[in-house]
């Protein structure tokens, strides 16, 4: 398989959009997400649509072994990966003290772990051939700390940091590590963390995630360290860093509607 992108939460939202576009390109894809019978009808769907190869794998990601696993699965197969997007992620909208564990646990290897065993797993193979692209999807959530959604914005700001130093550590190759920002995004994620009802996202149109994955994707072609999708989270973002901390994460705090005041 050549030309070949993984993908990991590839059954909907922001990932299946980076799989449509990747499969238009006629480049081949391997699906990573939980959901197999998800997976099974894309891999049908896209393998007839666009004369491509599709490998599914079923994985559940916030397992602290599977990226090792689905290394190891596509070295055995031979597979070589071009292009890694690591998509993979969720929040929660809760009080940090009433959170269970269980949730923490999944959230930060998720969001944190697995991400970054990918790319270690992954970056040395396209070092080696000097060729390659990983595209990491972090958050505008990762400028400013999230009250009610701490670790959630936590992890993100981790995701931005990495994805930032590994940028400056490939720039004399001809592999490239890009972070996507994106602000609310029509897709699961908002219904799963409730951040529908939010002051911020109730009543208004949301950018679609095609939108977002198709800026990012074409960020990713150039190289490029970060993009943050749409000129109104271009702007909050330069907002946040000129405002106080204090007042930052006050304003975070109303826009998310998750003040217990």
């Amino acid at each position: 398989m050549a030309n070949t992108a993984l993908i990991t939460g590839a059954s909907s939202g922001i990932g299946l959009e980076l799989a449509k576009i990747h499969a238009e390109r006629e480049g081949n894809l391997v699906l990573v997400a939980r959901n197999i019978q998800k997976l099974n009808e894309l891999k049908q769907e896209f393998e007839a649509k666009f004369d491509i190869s599709v490998c599914v794998i079923q994985k559940d990601l916030s397992d602290s072994n599977s990226a090792v696993e689905v290394y190891n699965e596509l070295k055995s197969n031979d597979i070589q990966i071009d292009f890694l997007f690591n998509n993979a992620g969720f929040g929660w909208n809760a009080p940090f003290s009433l959170t269970d564990f269980k949730i923490l646990d999944e959230m930060v290897e998720l969001n944190v772990n697995t991400l970054t065993k990918l790319c270690r797993l992954f970056l040395p193979d396209m070092l080696a051939r000097n060729s390659g692209k990983i595209l990491n999807t972090a958050s505008i959530a990762a400028f400013a700390p999230m009250p009610y959604m701490a670790v959630y914005g936590a992890t993100k700001a981790y995701v931005l940091s990495l994805s930032d130093a590994l940028h400056s550590e490939t720039k004399n190759t001809d592999v490239s590590v890009t972070a996507v920002c994106p602000g609310p995004t029509q897709s699961n994620f908002m219904s799963f963390s409730t951040m529908e009802f939010s002051p911020m996202i109730k009543g208004k149109k949301l950018p679609s995630a095609h939108i977002v994955a198709l800026r990012a994707y074409n960020a990713m072609l150039k190289g490029k360290r970060a993009i943050i999708p749409f000129l109104s989270n271009k702007l909050m973002v330069c907002a946040i860093k000129f405002f106080p901390k204090y007042l930052t994460v006050n304003i975070v705090e109303k826009l998310l509607g998750t003040s217990k005041n």
